[in-house]
């Protein structure tokens, strides 16, 4: 077995193992099992990380031979360059955390070995996505991790909102597969292949080709580009296709840190620039995903303005980074949009993960209005949460600041037609990031403890099976911006990423955004500090003033505290629809017309009828003879009607 094997392989094993020996091992040891497997895989992404990273080159590792039908014929490959060696870092890391953590936020959960079980399988489904070599191997990783989503969201399946948001999150994320479906489709019937290779070196080709739909004609990479599009707005809930994301809040903490962060929301992301040689040569494409990431990320942050729940504001915010990363990619600074996608993960987690130790601590407490005042009681989660927060808003030298600044001015220095709209909802959207990370940090953690007197007595810090993940972390929160600004976007077009992620001759994106006016750099710092000011005024300075702006501008404020209404919206549109159409065809369809005719019509009254014939048959010869006799009386009669007898 290779070191990329394990990698892969080893959260199998333990997905296994703590699956379908979970009972007999028992909980602590499946627990130690996955954990340890998962930390020996990131270990070694880490080195497979530096090993490719400097090498620059590409490896496929064999797995063995999967589909040989007709013209189709697909091995399964490790697809291995720097744009996975990425990816592989990002998830077995943030994975690996989030199992630690677990141990002690599941402590008391009577079903541990099946939610470990449940998180190793997110985690090889998501290698499997990210090691693909072909769009068929990626198919199967993308579903896989849909389902394990779907298993871990709805993890406590008493609760009623459990299960609906697991059902949610599966059926919306079905909309955006179907788009991923017809791609391919029209992947393989243009090009006969789904091998990456093959299909990318058909770009050009692509480019040039059209054909008919409903008497239109259509270009054929633009189309394929889009439909491809369309399953990543899916799994990371872009604008239209977003509703899923805050509602997988009803899942565990550590769930929602793993999905957030690592695995899920960043297979879009990953899929766009995986597939850059086919966008790259499609402007129109490109466009679009300026234009829906720019439309998410400033759609998320208003919400984000006005949540209370601690969990639903992180998940906003998820919302709207994802956002910056599709106009990253969009623009065609992919470096810069997987970049921000590394700093991301360590600064989400770290911020999901905190947000579970304040649960942890609060005796499950998820709304802010019933906290305050906590950074006394537990410090050192307090000081975790800073550290998350400072590098989301993006102060100088952490995480966010050298990654979604590079969007910011990337945007503005693109020549895509919408770079400027793109730009100015970034910016806007910077504010609102910064005032409502801020306004969650003082809410929770300033001012006076709005909780009970009981809760409060029973505050406490985490212990440190949860704090040590936490540090960890916190320093890439901290550093990893810094450490690694060179290498992905360092401004060279080759190097680190090279034969991972395309780009054109004439895309120039990353020297350009290096050369900027000063008030562009200028204007993300600007907006932090603006949204800091704020948050502090309207909650520290004078709490009173959100309860009378709320009331002074109710209907902006109901707006953003429905979503913009988009459930509303999609029930009234799709559900309601549904639900009329289903039960017409349940009531009129089935009930009607196939019981109607069929058990209770002609198959009912054939059997009433054979029963009753039954019941005739008594077993007496006077009985016979009388309806014999009846029967001659009755045929004489018929003949003496009808002049037979004449």
């Amino acid at each position: 077995m290779s070191t990329y094997h394990a990698i892969v392989f080893f959260p199998l094993i333990g997905a296994a193992i703590a699956g379908l020996f979970g009972r007999i091992i028992g909980d602590r040891a499946a627990e130690y099992v996955t954990t340890g497997l998962l930390i020996l895989s990131a270990i070694l992404s880490c080195i497979s990380l530096i090993n490719v990273g400097l090498a620059g080159d590409t490896q496929k590792v064999m797995v063995l031979d999967w589909i040989s039908s007709g013209g189709l014929d697909i091995d399964w490959v490790l697809r291995i360059d720097t744009l996975t060696a990425v990816m592989l870092v990002v998830v077995t890391g943030v994975s690996s955390l989030v199992h630690v953590y677990s141990i002690g936020y599941m402590s008391h959960d009577p079903h541990r070995a099946r939610f470990f079980a449940y998180l190793s399988l997110f985690t090889f489904m998501m290698l499997m996505l990210v090691t693909a070599d072909n769009f068929l191997q990626l198919f199967f990783g993308w579903e896989g991790v849909g389902l394990a989503s779907y298993l871990l969201i709805g993890f406590w399946f008493k609760k009623a909102s459990a299960n609906a948001a697991a059902i949610k999150a599966f059926v919306v994320n079905r909309v955006g597969d179907f788009g991923l479906i017809l791609g391919m489709a029209a992947i393989y019937f243009s090009v006969g292949s789904l091998q990456f290779d093959a299909v990318f070196a058909s770009a050009e080709a692509l480019a040039g080709g059209q054909f008919d739909f409903l008497g239109m004609t259509v270009p054929m990479l633009t189309t394929i580009c889009l439909l491809l599009f369309m399953g990543a707005m899916g799994k990371s809930a872009q604008f239209l296709l977003h509703t899923w994301l805050p509602d997988a809040m009803e899942g565990p903490t550590p769930v929602s840190a793993l999905i957030h962060a690592a695995t899920m929301v960043t297979a879009g992301v990953f899929l766009v620039a995986r597939c850059s040689p086919l966008f790259e040569l499609s402007p129109t494409a490109l466009n679009v995903v300026v234009v829906v990431g720019a439309l998410t990320a400033f759609f998320a942050a208003t919400v984000g303005l006005v949540q209370n729940d601690i969990k639903r504001v992180i998940a906003y915010s998820t919302c709207s980074q994802l956002g910056y990363m599709f106009v990253g990619l969009g623009i065609g600074a992919y470096q810069a949009a997987m970049f921000h996608l590394f700093t991301h993960a360590f600064f989400k987690a770290l911020l999901f993960l905190g947000a579970g130790s304040v649960i942890h601590a609060m005796g499950d407490e998820q709304d802010m209005r019933k906290m305050g005042g906590l950074r006394q009681l537990i410090p050192a989660t307090f000081l975790m949460m800073f550290i998350g927060t400072i590098a989301l808003t993006g102060f100088p030298l952490t995480a966010g600041y050298y990654s979604k600044d590079a969007i910011i001015e990337g945007a503005f220095a693109a020549s895509a037609a919408p770079h400027m709209f793109a730009f100015v909802l970034l910016v806007v959207a910077a504010f609102f990031t910064s005032f409502y990370s801020w306004r969650l940090m003082f809410m929770t953690f300033f001012g006076t403890a709005r909780c009970s007197n009981e809760t409060l007595s029973h505050v406490h810090e985490s212990p440190p099976v949860m704090l040590v993940p936490l540090v960890i972390l916190s320093f890439g929160a901290l550093f990893a911006g810094a450490v690694f600004a060179g290498l992905f976007v360092g401004g060279e077009q080759t190097g680190f990423w090279a034969g991972s992620i395309f780009t054109a001759a004439d895309n120039q994106i990353l020297v350009e955004l290096k050369q900027v006016p000063g008030w562009v750099v200028l204007s993300p710092l600007v907006m932090m500090i603006s949204g800091f000011v704020l948050a502090w005024v309207m909650y520290i300075y004078r709490p009173a003033w959100p309860g009378e702006i709320a009331e002074q501008h109710d209907l902006v404020y109901k707006f953003l505290l429905n979503k913009w209404y988009f459930d509303e919206i999609y029930d009234f549109i799709f559900v309601r629809p549904a639900k009329w159409l289903a039960r017409l065809f349940w009531k009129g369809g089935d009930g009607y017309v196939i019981d109607g005719f069929g058990p209770d019509g002609i198959a009912g009254n054939v059997l009433r009828v054979t029963r009753r014939m039954v019941a005739l048959q008594t077993g007496y010869v006077y009985h016979y003879a009388f309806v014999m006799l009846l029967g001659v009386a009755g045929f004489v009669s018929w003949l003496m009607l009808t002049g037979g007898l004449s």
